[in-house]
């Protein structure tokens, strides 16, 4: 864990790759200019394909090596996601296909290419299937980068942002009618008063100028700082962020057969730009790694 520094006025630049094609991100992108209904586009249907071995190799992006999984078998998890689309409707996806805005599909850093997963906005209960052939978001927190329609389907375009969650698709037992069969899971909200916490406890940013998302009406979002097997350094670093920030800094343990985790979180937090400002402060302080957690 980097050591904290002494609070100061530090301008930081943040630099983020675009998914498509890893390019620099260029500013400007947009929903279409006379948005389509998408309503009527299908989820992606998924199949077996054989993941592409040059997406499989690890990768290099703003100094971060990051290591594609062998397999999405198994994967779940709860972030956020944006979405991206004009600016880059036609370019290059990293598995070579040309990225269409309308198609039902998404990038993600790690995951297998291609692969097909699930994912579910957790403010609305709205589920969609998509297929992953591109590489990214690299911008802090994100977790998926959702082409134009899925995001309009998931009612995330407004905002930008949607806190949600994504589960792989094993497309071998896969069948078009399991989804349609499931009912519709209707999410209520969590409010803020019934949020405990244990004692002690690519590149794309949407729609720019509307990310907010108030946390009283949905999941909690919080900042994950550090992971620790050690409670006693764990505790140590809780104490010394915890002096040097206004925010409710707790350890939320992880238990596993092969002994516990102590995983330091920051928040809960008003909204994604509460966020990524407060991923923003804490690395000029020294904590480099942090990611967004939806909970």
């Amino acid at each position: 864990m980097m050591k904290i520094i002494k609070k100061g006025v530090v301008v930081i630049s943040l630099l983020v790759l675009s998914a498509c094609g890893g390019s620099i991100f260029e500013k400007g992108d947009s929903a279409p200019s006379n948005p389509p209904d998408v309503s009527g586009i299908p989820d992606a249907v998924p199949r077996v394909e054989k993941a592409r071995p040059a997406n499989q190799k690890n990768y290099v992006v703003l100094g971060k090596r990051y290591y594609p999984m062998k397999s999405a078998t198994g994967y779940r998890e709860k972030g956020i996601a944006s979405w991206y689309g004009k600016k880059f409707h036609g370019r290059k996806t990293a598995t070579g296909e040309t990225y269409d805005m309308y198609q039902m599909t998404a990038a993600h850093k790690t995951l297998p290419l291609p692969s097909y997963v699930e994912v579910t906005n957790l403010n609305n209960g709205r589920k969609i299937v998509v297929r992953v052939n591109d590489r990214g978001p690299f911008h802090g927190g994100r977790i998926i980068d959702l082409s134009y329609s899925a995001a309009k389907k998931l009612d995330i375009i407004g905002k930008g942002t949607g806190q949600v969650e994504v589960r792989a698709i094993n497309a071998a037992t896969y069948s078009s009618q399991d989804k349609k069969s499931a009912p519709v899971a209707v999410i209520k909200p969590i409010a803020q008063s019934v949020v405990t916490h244990p004692a002690g406890y690519h590149t794309h940013e949407g729609d720019a100028d509307s990310h907010s998302h108030d946390v009283t009406a949905g999941p909690a979002l919080y900042l994950q700082v550090g992971t620790f097997s050690s409670i006693e350094r764990a505790e140590s670093f809780k104490s010394q962020l915890a002096g040097q920030i206004e925010e409710t800094v707790f350890l939320m343990p992880l238990y596993r057969p092969q002994g516990p985790l102590y995983r330091v979180r920051v928040g809960p937090l008003a909204n994604v730009e509460a966020s990524e400002m407060m991923a923003v402060k804490l690395k000029t302080m020294g904590v480099s790694e942090s990611h967004a957690v939806v909970e």
